[in-house]
């Protein structure tokens, strides 16, 4: 039994005519007739009266049609959702996001999948970069952005670098380090709360080699936490400094630090290797192209 015939009977029971529904169904007569016959030997039943020129459905054939119309219907429904998936516009989409791409990207992506591609289920999970790592060997994400530098390198793990973004100390405007008539050295904002999110080594290294072991995140950073947005509230509305991503808080102020911090945070894309990757990130991917830059 195949879905073609059951098409085939849906169409003839709607015309009551072999002739009709060939010509409709582009077969020749003899065709459909030989796909329905296979169809009643198959199942051992006649589906069909056939009186004069036309064809009436038996009692089992009545029931039959029924089943037929709703598992046709479900198949043009797995098509459909099918489609729209290889297209992006249908299915389940479930995202890691870390500290700084959730920052960047997290309204921007819900309120684009939500009036662009309002089909696909979107779910947007934040957290350390471990555990997001692991929710993505699990199979409960799809796809991860996170600073690249802080994911352990694993060879199940498919990792793109979309974006280098520069890394800074802000406050905000009016802050007394702004009124100095010098360059603004570390030791100037040791004076300070300093706040972040979780950094990476190679990032804590960057900080010791610019500024000495006093730099260290685990010595100097006294307010942290995962989410930049909250970080960038407290340095707004506090004399705290902000160790971030420029591009994360545009309304505060940048200090001149000397000597320059030369921070590149650098974000990636992680999949997990040998899965087929879900249609809805090339959305994803487009948007962190066109968002995550200075």
């Amino acid at each position: 039994m195949t879905l073609v015939q059951l098409r085939h009977l849906i169409s003839v029971a709607q015309t009551g005519s072999f002739s009709k529904s060939a010509d409709a169904l582009c077969l020749t007569q003899s065709a459909l007739s030989r796909s329905i016959r296979a169809l009643e030997e198959e199942l051992g039943i006649v589906l069909f009266d056939r009186v004069g020129r036309h064809n009436e459905l038996t009692a089992f054939g009545r029931e039959m049609l029924e089943r037929a119309r709703q598992l046709v219907f479900e198949a043009d429904e797995l098509r459909d959702s099918g489609r729209q998936q290889r297209e992006g516009e249908g299915g389940v989409f479930r995202v890691g996001l870390g500290s700084g791409p959730g920052a960047m990207l997290m309204t921007p992506f819900l309120m684009h999948m939500a009036t662009r591609h309002p089909r696909v289920r979107v779910s947007v999970a934040r957290g350390g970069t471990d555990l997001l790592a692991q929710a993505l060997r699990e199979r409960t994400l799809d796809a991860l952005v996170v600073d690249a530098r802080s994911l352990k390198p694993a060879p199940d793990l498919n990792v793109s670098l979309v974006s280098e973004m520069r890394g800074t100390f802000l406050c905000r405007d009016g802050h007394p380090l702004t009124r100095l008539d010098h360059p603004v050295r570390f030791e100037d904002v040791q004076h300070y709360p300093i706040a972040s999110i979780p950094l990476s080594d190679e990032v804590a290294r960057t900080l010791v080699e610019a500024y000495g072991p006093e730099a260290h995140p685990a010595h100097c950073v006294t307010v942290q936490c995962e989410e930049i947005p909250s970080l960038v509230e407290v340095v707004r509305r506090s004399d705290a400094v902000l160790l971030s991503i420029r591009a994360a808080a545009p309304d505060l102020v940048e200090l001149q630090m000397e000597p320059p911090l030369d921070g590149i945070a650098r974000f990636g894309l992680v999949t997990l290797s040998r899965r087929t990757e879900a249609p809805a990130l090339v959305i994803l991917r487009k948007l962190v192209q066109d968002l995550m830059h200075d």
